[in-house]
């Protein structure tokens, strides 16, 4: 197990994200284990395992990164290029691990052009869960969130992301010879780290509001009431976790809203 964390820095400026109404709008949310697409006016179109086919069966999304980018561009074009009218160009919205996120961000832009986008915007998984949840993102909050091949520990403040802790740890490495205590004792130990190392108030206010769990972890019914045993403090699983974050995303694909990306330049529809 290898635990790595974000440094501390100043909140990224926030501009903002006019309306587009004419666009085809995608939230995408690609993730090692499965690839999740929310389009504008249809709801979830699909929930599918990550993977691509050429000279067999590869998967381009390994530990929360893209190994992969051209086998990653093969899977976008199977799973939505005969979605997209040759005229569309469509507006998409991609979830971003926070940890190691400008590698990803980089990657998944390459190989999301394959679907001719007219603006691709990224915004952090954790944020993505907390708009999914309809959580006070003014006020500190702290978000697990257990994917099945890396789990992260996000502090939010007033939306931004100001510290993070992940561990290769997730759903599945669980088994009869890993136990989910190997995961919640991780997430405790993140926690932990992030209270000794926050000179201010933050992650303590955070924690005394509870903590979100989100992802495929949430839905294992052991995770929760031990995580909160161990804190100390409530864990309140999001609605359907495990698509939370690509709700998130589609949410903020449909509202006048605060985006952490730069503002893009107005829609047109056709090339």
């Amino acid at each position: 197990m290898t635990t790595t964390r974000r440094p501390r820095s100043g909140r990224p400026r926030h501009q903002p994200w006019p309306w587009y109404r004419q666009c085809c709008g995608i939230a995408l949310d690609l993730g090692s284990a499965r690839t999740r697409a929310w389009s504008s006016g249809n709801g979830l179109i699909f929930d599918v395992p990550t993977v691509a086919f050429g000279n067999g069966t590869v998967h381009p999304i390994q530990r929360g990164a893209i190994v992969d980018t051209a086998a990653t561009a093969r899977m976008l074009d199977r799973l939505l290029g005969h979605r997209l009218p040759r005229s569309t160009r469509p507006l998409l919205i991609l979830t971003t691990p926070v940890l190691g996120g400008v590698a990803f961000r980089t990657e998944a832009r390459r190989a999301a052009e394959i679907l001719r986008p007219h603006t691709v915007l990224t915004v952090p998984a954790a944020r993505a869960v907390a708009v999914a949840a309809d959580a006070d993102l003014v006020r500190p909050l702290l978000v697990v969130d257990i994917g099945a091949h890396v789990t992260d520990v996000v502090l939010l403040d007033d939306g931004a992301v100001t510290d993070a802790h992940r561990t290769t740890l997730g759903t599945s490495d669980m088994d009869r010879l890993t136990p989910a205590t190997q995961i919640t004792d991780a997430i405790a130990a993140m926690v932990t780290a992030m209270l000794e190392q926050d000179h201010t108030s933050r992650t303590y206010d955070a924690l005394q509001r509870g903590v979100l769990l989100a992802g495929g972890g949430a839905l294992r019914p052991d995770i929760a009431p031990r995580l909160a045993k161990l804190l100390r403090v409530p864990v309140k699983p999001v609605p359907t976790p495990h698509t939370a974050a690509v709700r998130g995303a589609a949410t903020l694909l449909q509202a006048d809203h605060n985006h952490p990306s730069t503002t893009p330049p107005p829609c047109h529809a056709g090339r």
